[in-house]
């Protein structure tokens, strides 16, 4: 929409007759009788034109920025527990964002989570060390070949502790201490301050085969690769679908898992937008652009996904949208958006089995 409303912005600005400039009268063109002078246009003859082709400008430019705008869905969330997979939990405190589709020409859809990319501008989200050993399981080192498997992750003091089997030609069992740091670019550093391999105790990886790269080989395009005796995980490409984008700025190991910030200060501080009949505490709110779900598209988006027990967050699985929502009930505000209303995935019943006739 924002191409062709400035493309034809531009073409009203080209079309637009140039005055003649003062001078102009000093240097007639070779040729030209006092007649055809006279014919040329006055500026006072332009001025209307002109004025019309600038408020056309203006109109033009006015309706691409807001076709723009009204393109993308916004998102605020606050106290969800999102499943992305079974066993797989992000705590969301808060979240601002935008939600994008993964497909050119085709919005994002809340039941098909490949149809969509979260793209996070601010967030608060902690993710349980079961959701951790999950992600390193089935994800990061979950393909074939992998040289660890059977993983376990713990918070002891302040440092991450691993455990599990590592392939160097027989499966081993270890268990890693590790510090914990982001890195400039916004990926999170695993750095071993103790490694115990079958029982035994190692100091330095350096002086044991050669330092984790040669100890550990991994593949790429999983979230994780290796610097020297350190693991890096990149906290959004070790997540399975939907894509999440978004800066890490700040992580903390806390009791039970690790919390991560992303996006700035200035952000976080963004006043929550105003959700018209609404004064729910935990939900999740899309608005402007165009979303899908199910068979139903809106446009100009007004979407509130409401839990339906406030006493604690609201359990949302990506996965199970279609049971969330029919088991739920929804309500139109006067300004023509939508409230649904769904239950926790723990209480969600299990669908009816037809009747054979």
């Amino acid at each position: 929409m924002r191409s062709w409303a400035v493309a034809l912005a531009s073409l009203v600005a080209c079309s637009t007759p140039t005055p003649p400039r003062a001078d102009s009268a000093a240097a007639p063109v070779a040729g030209a009788t006092a007649d055809s002078a006279s014919a040329l246009p006055s500026d006072a003859s332009l001025a209307p034109i002109m004025e019309k082709a600038d408020s056309a400008r203006r109109r033009l430019t006015a309706h691409a920025e807001s076709a723009a705008s009204v393109s993308t869905v916004h998102t605020d969330m606050r106290h969800v527990n999102m499943h992305i997979e079974p066993g797989i939990v992000l705590a969301i405190a808060r979240l601002q964002g935008t939600v994008l589709p993964a497909k050119k020409g085709s919005p994002p859809a809340l039941n098909d989570k490949r149809s969509m990319i979260i793209n996070i501008e601010s967030g608060d989200i902690a993710v349980d060390t079961n959701s951790l050993a999950t992600l390193l399981n089935r994800h990061v080192f979950g393909y074939a070949g992998s040289p660890l498997r059977n993983l376990h992750v713990s918070i002891d003091r302040n440092e991450m502790v691993q455990t599990g089997s590592m392939h160097k030609g027989v499966w081993l069992s270890f268990r890693i201490r590790a510090s914990v740091a982001l890195t400039r670019d916004g990926e999170i550093r695993v750095h071993p301050t103790a490694i115990t391999v079958a029982g035994v105790g190692v100091k330095g990886l350096s002086k044991w085969l050669g330092g984790l790269s040669k100890l550990i080989k991994l593949e790429p395009g999983h979230g994780a690769r290796i610097d020297g005796d350190d693991f890096v995980l990149n906290p959004t490409q070790m997540l399975p679908p939907p894509e999440i984008r978004g800066k890490l700025t700040a992580i903390k190991l806390e009791r039970g898992g690790m919390r991560q910030i992303f996006g700035s200060a200035e952000a976080a501080k963004v006043a929550l937008v105003q959700r018209p009949g609404s004064s729910a505490k935990n939900f999740m709110y899309f608005h402007g652009g165009t979303l899908r779900f199910g068979k139903l598209t809106m446009s100009e988006t007004d979407l509130e996904i409401v839990d339906a027990d406030p006493s604690n967050a609201f359990d949302y699985a990506l996965d199970r949208y279609q049971e969330h929502l029919v088991q739920g009930h929804s309500n139109t505000t006067p300004a023509d958006g939508l409230i649904v209303v769904m239950p926790d995935v723990q209480r969600l019943q299990a669908p009816a089995k037809r009747k054979l006739q």
